[in-house]
């Protein structure tokens, strides 16, 4: 079980290893805001999947110095992928996202930026700014589809139909926009066929990157209701290690896999809890 990891595809690209410093833009979400929902998505944190991002009370060169201060460690005179990761960051008007991308873009230690999306947040004055952007550094967007099947994207509450992620990754490719896709593996009632389907289908729409997530469930979220209410039970060990060996299989080698599984906020974990050991996890898969 051989891939291309986000690691190896870094240093091929900018000649040495490189770190994301998360971001916080102070966006928030289509899903939130009222536009199609208020709720979000049904397993999305208080923080928009940005717990580990900078404080938005911070301007964007403060947040980068702040990321760089706790990477010191690993990384002397490094160079560094700002991300621009907590809810919906092509979700607001174009003249403050051009404020926010090119003060990011602009600093010295940044050789790229990784903007996390949705697919039905791409307007085209944002392409356009995306465009630009990727004429000065590489772009990557980051496209949170988490699967194909409608039934499942619904009961996420998604907000968004199969078709729009198609013309999302269309317009991206028109301008060589570096797409990466999340998907979540262990979605309530998905066979693993079904988690398979949506890996090939997402790699069959020439995509540049994918994410493999575990489904996590987390504190105060509606999914924790219904895990509590015992209506779906949570992927164990054995079986996302098979299901990673068998995306992993049919991933081609020219996709990079930016994650294998994924870990929140150990103190908001409800479930599965063995997901809260990230090196036992990534040593199991390793080895596999």
């Amino acid at each position: 079980m051989k891939y291309y990891s986000l690691n190896n595809y870094l240093k091929d690209t900018f000649g040495k290893k490189v770190y994301k410093v998360s971001l916080n833009a102070g966006f928030t979400c289509p899903n939130r805001d009222g536009k199609i929902d208020t709720r979000g998505c049904i397993f999305c944190s208080k923080g928009g999947s940005g717990d580990f991002a900078e404080s938005a009370k911070l301007p964007i060169t403060e947040q980068i110095e702040q990321g760089k201060k706790r990477l010191e460690k690993k990384i002397k005179d490094g160079k560094y992928i700002a991300y621009f990761q907590a809810f919906t960051n092509t979700y607001a008007p174009v003249d403050v996202l051009r404020e926010k991308f090119f003060e990011a873009i602009e600093h010295k230690d940044i050789v790229a930026l990784s903007i996390a999306t949705r697919p039905d947040c791409l307007s085209g004055e944002v392409l356009a700014l995306l465009n630009e952007l990727n004429e000065i550094k590489p772009v990557f967007v980051e496209l949170g589809l988490q699967t194909i099947h409608e039934k499942s994207a619904e009961y996420i509450r998604r907000g968004y139909t199969l078709d729009v992620y198609d013309e999302a990754v269309t317009n991206l490719r028109k301008i060589g926009i570096n797409i990466v896709v999340h998907i979540i593996l262990g979605l309530p009632y998905e066979t693993k066929q079904d988690m398979l389907e949506t890996v090939d289908y997402v790699c069959r729409s020439k995509i540049n990157g994918i994410k493999l997530q575990l489904l996590h469930v987390i504190k105060n979220t509606d999914l924790e209701k219904d895990y509590k209410n015992g209506k779906f039970e949570t992927l164990d060990f054995e079986q996302y290690l098979d299901i990673i060996k068998a995306c992993v299989d049919i991933i081609p080698d020219n996709i990079v896999i930016h994650r294998l599984t994924g870990d929140g906020a150990k103190k908001d974990l409800i479930a599965p809890l063995w997901s809260a050991d990230k090196k036992k996890v990534l040593n199991a898969i390793n080895k596999l």
